[in-house]
């Protein structure tokens, strides 16, 4: 009798199954896992080597929890001095894209650490922007070849952190500043530069210029060589000719003087 009663209610009056239940909801647990992140599972500090993808996970809450890993696009804020080519420090403002490998996640919390940026991240930025930076003057950073810095920034970064999870998007400057002198020296230095390529294109336009000018002189010369050494007496008398004959057949003509080689119009007004 006491164990059917048993089996049946408990002192409160509840049936013993719900109670079971009740003990097994209490002590489990839920989470939800949000899209652009992954959960990695630790049962016991043990963790599981396959995330979990997202939606509602459920597991059991005493001896286990659920970490989110972020796989979106991570902008992260550095400000730091590089170093330049002269051996100035720059000031620079710069932001590093990077992302996680889904797959990788279990990894990167088991070997860094949820703490990764300024356990890796950080740390693999700043010497692979000193190392870069280094190689530059520091005008590069205002000229076009400051995108070639972010560019081998970037390269540096990711060659050394794909391996472990991380991809390096991209790296990109925000803002520079240099100290006052060097900045209004790099100005002037810019400034020279223009002022040299400009009286280069217009040396080079003058320098154009008198080379048509050249070739129209030798065209103009050779088609008067031209018309100059196919001249002769036959032709200019036989020119002479059809100029008498032009001039006789007009209606304006009344008087011809010509001493056989050129003809002399003279009109009834000027005999009179």
């Amino acid at each position: 009798m006491k164990t059917k009663l048993s089996a049946r209610w408990s002192g409160w009056g509840i049936p013993l199954t719900w109670l079971l239940s009740l003990g097994a909801l209490a002590v489990s647990g839920c989470t939800v896992v949000s899209q652009g992140q992954v959960g990695v599972k630790r049962v016991w500090g043990k963790l599981s080597p396959h995330p979990l993808p997202p939606g509602l996970a459920f597991y059991e809450a005493v001896s286990t929890d659920i970490i989110k890993v972020p796989t979106q696009s991570i902008n992260h804020m550095v400000t730091l001095p590089l170093p330049s080519k002269e051996g100035v420090n720059v000031e620079a403002q710069i932001s590093i894209l990077y992302r996680i490998e889904p797959k990788q996640a279990p990894k990167i919390i088991e070997t860094i650490g949820e703490n990764y940026e300024e356990t890796v991240i950080i740390p693999v930025f700043r010497s692979s922007a000193a190392d870069v930076c280094a190689r530059f003057p520091a005008k590069d950073l205002y000229s076009g070849e400051r995108s070639t810095i972010e560019r081998e920034i970037a390269q540096a970064m990711d060659g050394i952190l794909r391996a472990r999870g991380f991809i390096i998007e991209s790296v990109l400057m925000k803002s520079i500043q240099l100290p006052a002198g060097l900045t209004r020296a790099i100005e002037e230095k810019l400034a020279s530069e223009q002022e040299a390529q400009r009286m280069q294109f217009v040396l080079q336009r003058e320098r154009s210029e008198a080379e048509r000018r050249r070739i129209e002189a030798e065209g103009i010369r050779d088609a008067q060589k031209t018309i100059g050494d196919g001249l002769n007496s036959a032709l200019i008398q036989w020119k002479a000719i059809e100029a008498f004959r032009s001039l006789a057949s007009s209606p304006n003509t009344k008087i011809i003087f010509t001493d056989g080689r050129s003809p002399l119009l003279v009109s009834p007004e000027s005999k009179q």
